[in-house]
């Protein structure tokens, strides 16, 4: 049985820290540490996606620069469009988000190193999302 696929939105903020690049996670109250994503609503770009969701799940305006290749880990999952945002070198090592999506969470948003594997405490979605993006940046 086919189904529709659905879109997310996944705003990739970097920035150069101690002479290596940082990515912006965070760690979700039920999840696991994870990346900002969200679904690309209809009509919505993929670019215009990746900064509400941030805005939403973060709390920062940060500008889309440019859209990475889509990824998608299965065909029956989402396809995911990466999008580079601008740097994030001005904003501090930590903070909390209240995130009112599924009921409202507190997400704690900290940086972490791209060229780093991720730890057991990252959900599995996102650390096959992390190896993707590291893999996208450094090209």
């Amino acid at each position: 049985m086919f189904t529709e696929l659905s879109y997310k939105a996944c705003p990739v903020v970097l920035r150069y820290r101690d002479n290596r690049l940082e990515i912006l996670t965070f760690r979700h109250p039920l999840a696991g540490i994870q990346l900002v994503k969200g679904t690309i609503e209809p009509g919505e770009s993929s670019l215009d996606a990746s900064q509400r969701e941030l805005l939403e799940e973060a709390g920062i305006i940060l500008k889309a620069e440019y859209l990475l290749p889509e990824w998608q880990r299965r065909p029956d999952e989402p396809i995911w469009s990466l999008c580079l945002m601008e740097p994030g070198d001005h904003l501090p090592d930590h903070w909390e988000h209240y995130c009112e999506d599924d009921g409202g969470h507190l997400f704690r948003f900290f940086w972490h190193p791209l060229s780093l594997p991720p730890s057991s405490e990252w959900h599995p979605v996102f650390s096959d999302a992390l190896a993707v993006i590291r893999n996208r940046v450094s090209h």
